[in-house]
């Protein structure tokens, strides 16, 4: 009698997952885990610490880990995050998510400023869309991945989140630039 035959859903077992797979997936994907946390914490040892552990739940659960990671490890982060804010909820001097850690020097700008003021109105689920899709410069398949929805829930999440986020940018007073002046 032949094996039974797998359901089309089940997935393949996945290639060999050692310590080199491991060591490739690290290695390639760090940087974008750290820089994730790093948007989110606004320090960054939480940030190192966040990745850390994203990697450490990737070596446990190996085999669930796709080939293309990054949206997977992203999910997991956001997991991750989400869990330490319910735990520190009731700590008010706790970074607020909102937060992005910029340079101070000549990279800021008044509009990188408003555009996080007007994001921090928003919900934390629009929030998370833009972010993923503009910071972390994921498709929108890519984003949903990492919210676990169908790519056009993403979608639809992403277009109303952008309309809010443009009246917010709306009804936010507009900064004039100095410019020098003219002696008459």
């Amino acid at each position: 009698m032949p094996p039974p035959a797998q359901p089309p859903s089940a997935q393949p077992p996945p290639a060999r997952r050692d310590e080199a797979w491991f060591t490739r997936v690290y290695t390639a994907q760090y940087r974008s885990v750290l820089s994730y946390g790093l948007r989110r914490l606004g320090d960054a040892d939480a940030s190192a610490e966040l990745a850390q552990e994203v990697f450490v739940v990737a070596w446990r659960r190996r085999a669930e880990v796709p080939d293309h990671s990054l949206p997977w490890l992203y999910g997991v982060a956001r997991r991750l995050l989400a869990n330490q804010y319910r735990a520190r909820r009731a700590a008010p001097h706790q970074v607020p998510i909102t937060e992005y850690p910029g340079s101070g020097g000549a990279d800021e700008s008044v509009g990188v400023t408003d555009v996080r003021a007007a994001l921090a109105t928003l919900s934390e689920r629009d929030q998370e869309i833009l972010r993923l899709v503009g910071w972390e410069e994921l498709t929108v398949a890519e984003a949903a991945q990492v919210l676990g929805c169908t790519r056009t829930t993403a979608a639809v999440r992403l277009h109303r989140a952008r309309k809010r986020l443009t009246g917010a940018m709306a009804t936010r007073p507009a900064l004039a630039l100095h410019s020098p002046r003219k002696e008459p």
